[in-house]
């Protein structure tokens, strides 16, 4: 007899037995007499974890005056160590392992043999069932194949019955569990509370038992088809590189998605009258019991790579797909995720969603930047975060202290609260400055304008009163969109962007997508090439210049949206002056067209460039002339001059804006605009700027900085484009900054760096009671 044959024997009559109107006590102590009749065994045994303990609930074979007697803490004998470890036993004599406790109660001591296998749900133990024999003797595979199969089905008997613990991994209930803290990396600073909801919600396995064993294995043959046509559009994808790590774990995947030998053991389990789900899930199981025995890293990482694999075909055979932005949130939600695109965090609901917690994640990551525009805590680089995280357990995200507190104590509540309540104190003094003006000590006016890309976010430019939108990121609304935005629509979009801001300005970036930030139905966009690295590839402008009909439909939308008004273009990832002039060009054209047309024309056009290539800042005095402004995009500009990939979590510690060799480039940048870089250079962009004035301005994540807002201030930034949150506390410390002494001391610190600039400008700032943070 198989061990397919075996299984389904047993699962047959269990069936039966799950179907009948006997209690739950009855229904297992009918389980444990037909498992022991199936195997032949002498002994069957039944524990569940109940009060943190694994008692003994049903037997055949023990003496019955043991059960509900008879209790084992997790790790404790051999029972505790299956249910601690998720293993399976094998012994032919059970008293040589050196886990074994004699219980005399039992009445066990004639026993030599013993197997015993987890009851797991959800990869937690739940419970641990158990055979014995007088005769010393291993357990043939397939009798073991079949406990491990009757376990699984099990499993869903013993939770509808509700006998068993809210347990974690280790067995501890939720009252013994109490306060866990993780640590992390701080992407986006603050503090939130509320309950932890998966992104990809856990697939919960209702149904074990086929009724039709043959459509069982249809459903998993389509979801085979479905999921090896997925990673075949993964790996042909521009996203991902090749020659290296990208192309190496893709084909990892590629191997085991068409792998026999994993389809055939799905098939054995179906065989064995599993249901699909449950053949997918009994197959999972056996490779984390084999997983917690490697210890090689690279073959565990590529086990979890199959982990990976097998969750996508679980979620593709009983249909879900979606995330939880889908189903909606209904709390207060830390949103607990591998990693995340800015799309995909757009897609919750702002109201609800409170911070978000990552295993992955980079500083300068796009979805760092949307979370920081909207307000939301992150932290990234949690370890594990998915593993020791629950669905529903209540969490303190700390992005202050980089921790998150799970289960936390009422007493580290109590803590919480109060710093929170400080941190609403503070944002309400913030946002009483209002109506104060960003004036220096000296009396220099500031700009202060805010970053946004959906019209929800420009109620903030009245909450905020600031000057304006100084970075308007047009490609929010492709990637929220489900196919290519029509003209209309982009239209509509941004003529009631300008509605909104009234009188102030709006500085429009042409769409930056590619890179991370691709669109699932415009795939075709780069062409079918494949990028090593996509932030330094097929983007943004080049993609645009290369795709005209993109362009030309969104220069027309802005030029007609913007009828009688102030127009400002920004061009993003310009490298060399003839891109500018192409972009450019195609305005031009798009003007002559409505024009001739009689449409009504924005009263004046402006445009300008958006500074993250170095190589412009060796032609830029060659173009102010044809510029309007000048916005430094600092995140790509970074990672640009470091060479370190932003995407890498890896690198994100290597990030420090305060670098000297940052603040030297923003410096000479500076200077060029002023027409004061000195040399020949600085000669020429002085005669060709004349009277002609080109504003220059900060629009990345570093001008909201409260320390590193205060080096660009010395080095002459006098426009910051930041997110909403962060116009009080730049206002605040604007205030309290004499240009003059800063200028002056940044000039003194560039011109010989310290080892430590960051150190040194948090020193001059605590000397002048001017918080740094």
């Amino acid at each position: 007899m198989t061990a397919a044959a075996a299984a389904r024997t047993i699962l047959t009559r269990l069936h039966e037995v799950m179907a009948s109107r006997l209690h739950a006590q009855g229904k297992l102590n009918q389980v444990v007499e037909i498992i022991g009749d199936s195997l032949n065994s002498e002994v069957c045994s039944v524990y569940l974890l109940r009060e943190g303990m694994l008692e003994l609930f049903a037997t055949r074979g023990l003496n019955q005056s043991a059960v509900h007697v008879t209790r084992l803490g997790i790790g404790e004998g051999l029972t505790g160590t299956i249910a601690g470890n998720i293993e399976t036993l094998n012994l032919a004599e059970a008293a040589t392992h050196p886990e074994f406790q004699y219980r005399a109660e039992t009445g066990e001591e004639k026993f030599h043999s013993f197997a015993g296998v987890p009851i797991v749900r959800r990869q937690r133990s739940i419970g641990v069932l158990t055979v014995q024999h007088v005769e010393p003797r291993r357990y043939e595979d397939l009798e073991i194949e079949a406990l491990q199969t009757v376990a699984m089905v099990l499993a869903e008997l013993i939770h509808n019955a509700g006998l068993v613990d809210d347990e974690d991994a280790s067995g501890r209930s939720a009252e013994q569990r109490g306060q866990e803290v993780l640590s992390g990396l701080q992407l986006v600073k603050g503090l939130a509370s509320g309950n932890a909801v998966f992104h990809q919600p856990r697939i919960t396995i209702e149904h074990t038992v086929a009724e039709d064993t043959e459509a069982e294995r249809q459903r998993v043959y389509l979801a085979f088809d479905k999921m090896r046509e997925q990673i075949d559009q993964m790996t042909s994808h521009a996203e991902f590189g090749v020659g290296g790590e990208h192309e190496e774990v893709l084909e990892t995947y590629k191997m085991f998605a068409y792998d026999e030998g994993w389809g055939r053991r799905i098939n054995e389990a179906i065989d064995a009258g599993l249901t699909a789900e449950a053949a997918i899930e009994r197959v999972q199981q056996r490779t984390r019991m084999r997983m917690r025995q490697i210890r090689d890293p690279l073959l565990a990482e590529r086990m979890h790579d199959l982990e990976d694999l097998a969750n996508r075909l679980l979620r593709i055979v009983s249909g879900q797909l979606g995330t939880a932005a889908s189903s909606g949130l209904r709390g207060d939600t830390i949103l607990i995720a591998k990693n995340l695109g800015p799309a995909e965090l757009l897609e919750y609901d702002r109201r609800r969603l409170r911070g978000v917690i990552l295993e992955e994640g980079s500083l300068t990551a796009h979805v760092v930047i949307v979370a920081r525009a909207m307000g939301v805590p992150v932290l990234g680089q949690v370890r594990n975060a998915r593993g020791l995280i629950r669905d529903g357990d209540p969490l303190l995200l700390d992005g202050d202290k980089s921790q998150a507190i799970i289960r936390p104590a009422h007493s580290t509540v109590e803590t919480f609260d109060t710093r929170l309540a400080r941190s609403r104190e503070r944002r309400a003094a913030y946002a009483a400055l209002r109506d104060v003006e960003p004036v220096t000590r000296d009396g220099t006016r500031i700009e202060l304008m805010i970053n946004a890309g959906l019209l929800d976010d420009m109620p903030m430019l009245a909450t905020t009163n600031a000057d304006g939108i100084g970075l308007f990121r047009t490609e929010f609304q492709f990637l929220v969109s489900d196919a290519l935005p029509a003209r209309d629509r982009q239209t509509r979009l941004y003529r009631d962007v300008l509605d909104a801001a009234g009188e102030k300005p709006v500085i429009f970036r042409t769409v930056d997508i590619g890179g991370d930030k691709s669109l699932p139905y415009l795939r075709d966009v780069t062409g079918g090439g494949q990028e090593e690295n996509p932030a330094m590839g097929w983007r943004a402008l080049r993609l645009s210049l290369a795709r005209e009909g993109l362009l030309k439909v969104q220069a027309r939308a802005l030029l007609d949206a913007a009828a009688g008004r102030v127009l400002n273009v920004m061009f993003p990832l310009v490298s060399e002056p003839w891109e500018f002039d192409a972009g450019k060009a195609v305005f031009d054209g798009q003007l002559a067209f409505l024009k001739r047309r009689r449409h009504t024309l924005p009263s004046e056009i402006r445009y300008g460039v958006m500074l993250e290539v170095p190589a412009l800042a060796e032609t830029l005095d060659t173009m102010l002339p044809r510029l309007s402004f000048v916005s430094i995009g600092t995140n790509d500009l970074t990672q640009f001059l470091l060479a370190a990939d932003r995407s890498d979590p890896r690198l994100a510690a290597r990030y420090d804006w305060l670098s000297p060799s940052i603040m030297r480039f923003l410096r000479r940048v500076v200077r060029i605009t002023q027409g004061e870089s000195g040399g020949q250079a600085g000669e020429q962009s002085g005669e060709l700027l004349g009277e002609h004035s080109v504003d220059l301005g900060v629009c990345g994540e570093m001008g909201g900085r409260r320390l590193e807002a205060l080096a660009l201030l010395g080095i002459g930034i006098r426009r910051l484009s930041i997110t909403p949150a962060a116009i009080g506390p730049i206002k605040e410390l604007v205030r309290k900054v004499d240009l003059a002494e800063i200028g002056a001391a940044m000039e003194g610190w560039l011109a010989d760096p310290p080892p430590n600039l960051r150190a040194e400008l948090e020193a001059w700032a605590g000397e002048r009671d001017i918080e740094a943070d």
